[in-house]
């Protein structure tokens, strides 16, 4: 069992009268990759402001080690935060920005030749000492930024959408490399993105965030797999999300259609939601599924086809590797353990980013 190193506890802030974040609770345990995922406005880019000691909470306290940190300033706590802009000082090379931080608080010249070393070594980048920063690409300015912090051994760091400047490739190469580094390091990393598939690709634990509440969190495959509301459902991955009955024990209906799944103790002819993904809806022959409907598009999208299938008016969407034509008529087979039952949104905070009704 990880040690907790924080606990956000019951952290409200607002803005101008806005409610940012309502009584979070968040607790983050030692060496843990943890991600807060939500869309623009949720409450997570102020959530790590709150614990790196940029902002301070209206109500709530920030908990580090079982000491309350609240009113602690940023460079007393044991945290370093790489932004999405970098912030590296343009008039300094490479070494001199990784160096900053040592220099203001006056470490040995050797302690820190050695440290601005290691962290060049770490990020893939030693040979770039006197490079002005300015003449780097997007990734060797952020490495830098990564380096910088990492040299003052921080217990957490913190990472604000390091990231969405960087091209898809590039952006991919990184999500690698921070995993590796937080192994080599044996640190705490508290990442904030906006992108699903970033989060689903780095984290140990994902906090999906939205209207200033945590909707769900758990584990990648918890979270996308087994989402609790509308929301995480809609936002995580591609989704076919519907309305249904929740008919008895192990039987849903589709617009009326019967469905077998494996959810119980729903209740009896009980108005639910359900999510299926796309790589889980079969395309098979007439008369072998369970509905049948009309192709009506069919994109390529590189590692599998996406079809859009009208069932009697309703759009559902089936990823597969093998395409099916536009204007052919298939059947929709589900298996049963692929069908996610979800309790009706109990607030306008739970419902789906998007809605296909």
């Amino acid at each position: 069992m990880k040690n907790e190193l924080i606990h956000l506890n019951h952290i409200s802030k607002s803005y101008d009268g806005k409610i940012v974040l309502d009584d979070l609770d968040l607790t983050i345990h030692e060496n843990e990759f943890v991600t807060l995922l939500g869309p623009s406005g949720c409450g997570k880019t102020t959530t790590l402001r709150i614990l790196a000691g940029f902002e301070t909470p209206d109500k709530g306290s920030v908990i580090f080690e079982g000491r309350d940190i609240t009113s602690l300033p940023p460079n007393k706590r044991q945290l370093n935060t790489v932004f999405q802009n970098y912030a590296l000082f343009t008039h300094m090379n490479v070494a001199d920005n990784i160096a900053f931080g040592l220099n203001i608080k006056k470490k040995p010249k050797s302690y820190i030749e050695d440290k601005i070393a290691y962290a060049l070594n770490l990020v893939g980048l030693t040979g770039y000492e006197k490079r002005s920063v300015t003449t780097l690409s997007g990734g060797q300015q952020q490495r830098v930024a990564i380096a910088r912090a990492i040299v003052n051994e921080p217990r957490v760091l913190l990472l604000d959408e390091p990231l969405g400047a960087l091209d898809l490739k590039l952006r991919q190469d990184m999500q690698y490399e921070l995993i590796r580094m937080k192994n080599e390091l044996s640190i705490t990393f508290l990442y904030v993105t906006h992108d699903q598939q970033e989060a689903l690709t780095m984290s140990d634990n994902i906090v999906v965030m939205n209207q200033g509440y945590i909707q769900q969190m758990g584990s990648p495959e918890s979270i996308y797999n087994e989402p609790e509301n509308a929301f995480v459902a809609d936002f995580i991955g591609d989704s076919n999300l519907f309305p249904a009955i929740f008919e008895k024990d192990e039987l849903i209906t589709i617009d009326g259609a019967p469905f077998p799944c494996v959810d119980t103790g729903f209740g009896t002819k009980k108005p639910v939601d359900i999510v299926i993904r796309p790589e889980d809806v079969d395309l098979v022959e007439k008369g072998k599924g369970l509905v049948s409907g009309v192709v009506t598009d069919l994109i390529f999208k590189g590692v599998h086809y996406e079809m859009c299938v009208d069932v009697n008016g309703r759009e559902w969407v089936a990823h597969s590797t093998e395409p099916c034509a536009v204007g052919n008529e298939v059947d929709i087979y589900v298996h049963p353990f692929n069908i996610q039952v979800m309790n009706k949104p109990a607030s306008e905070d739970e419902e789906a980013v998007r809605t296909d009704e």
